[in-house]
């Protein structure tokens, strides 16, 4: 049976330790391709993986490359290229660089991987979803960002300190988009099936939530010359496997939402079932008020961002 070809674009460390993730768990063949000024790190990261493989067991064939044509094929490709958020900056600081790069990618991938699923993980997120289907022209379905798989496994990593209970009896749900509008649900979050509410007083569960809307920045402060990457590269890896494996997970992810949600026609954290076609469904939750107005506000969030970007793009 032939394996899967996964493409991650970009080899820093988030675009490397996603390759790690994947290679390790043997979901598929893996190109990590980037663009550096030393022409031959790509091929040396993907190198020292492969020397790895003896030692952890897995069959996985890595190759690294600075050409796109490398890529042609592939099933998944993970767009992580991008300059990093520094101590001090937001994410929307990203918009401008970021945004070409992305849609230089997606040029790319057109060209070289028209039936590919497309995850990007690229900051400010869900702009960088959207430009990256606007300048592919591939299907909403098989465009998609990572977000609400991390940003939950944040929440539930907190939970679960909290608690002193393992993570994985932590189940927990969130919405919206990625930052500091993000809108995780306490009602949706339970540890082995007890709501989290009888867990956790609200006022404690209230700083858990901001915790979590605060997780990157709060790693950024504390690595000062960098940004996350362990976990943002296993959330992907988690979403890769469910695509190459069909194996319909239910996880939150920047999605395109028109009719759903009455977000329309923008990219933006929601529950779906992720399959080998990519997005196969958006799961419509009934919200509370609160949760409501919460969502909408991430929602306008997402549209200024959007739109600063098409100002740039028309400026440039």
């Amino acid at each position: 049976m032939r394996r899967a070809k996964i493409s991650v674009i970009g080899a820093g460390n988030v675009g490397a330790t996603t390759a790690h993730w994947c290679a390790a768990a043997e979901l598929g063949d893996i190109v990590l391709l980037d663009i550096p000024q030393t022409e031959g790190m790509p091929a040396g990261k993907a190198l020292d993986l492969m020397q790895s493989s003896p030692i952890m067991g897995f069959d996985s064939k890595i190759v690294g490359t600075t050409r796109y044509d490398d890529t042609e094929g592939s099933d998944v490709v993970v767009i992580t290229a991008g300059i990093p958020r520094k101590p001090g900056m937001s994410r929307d600081d990203l918009l401008a660089t970021n945004a070409r790069i992305v849609g230089s990618v997606s040029a790319e991938i057109r060209r070289t991987s028209p039936e590919a699923v497309v995850i990007v993980v690229s900051n400010p997120l869900d702009a960088m979803v959207q430009r990256a289907q606007q300048v592919s022209g591939l299907p909403h379905r098989r465009v998609m960002g990572q977000a609400g798989a991390l940003d939950t496994a944040r929440f539930r990593t907190f939970l679960a300190m909290e608690l002193g209970v393992s993570v994985e009896d932590v189940s927990a749900m969130l919405l919206g988009g990625h930052g500091d509008t993000m809108v995780p649900l306490p009602r949706c979050t339970s540890v082995s099936g007890i709501p989290v509410t009888q867990l956790i007083t609200p006022e404690r569960l209230d700083e858990i939530v901001q915790r979590t809307r605060d997780g990157g920045a709060e790693i950024v402060k504390l690595l000062k010359t960098g940004s996350a990457y362990y976990a943002p590269a296993a959330a992907t890896a988690q979403m890769v496997e469910a695509i190459v494996r069909d194996k319909k997970r239910l996880v939150p992810c920047a999605a395109y939402c028109d009719k759903e949600y009455g977000v329309g026609g923008y990219y933006v954290g929601v529950p779906v079932v992720l399959g080998s076609s990519g997005v196969e469904r958006i799961i419509e939750l009934e919200l509370t008020e609160t949760e409501r107005a919460a969502f909408r506000k991430s929602v306008e969030a997402v549209k200024d961002l959007v739109a600063a970007m098409a100002r740039l793009a028309e400026a440039s």
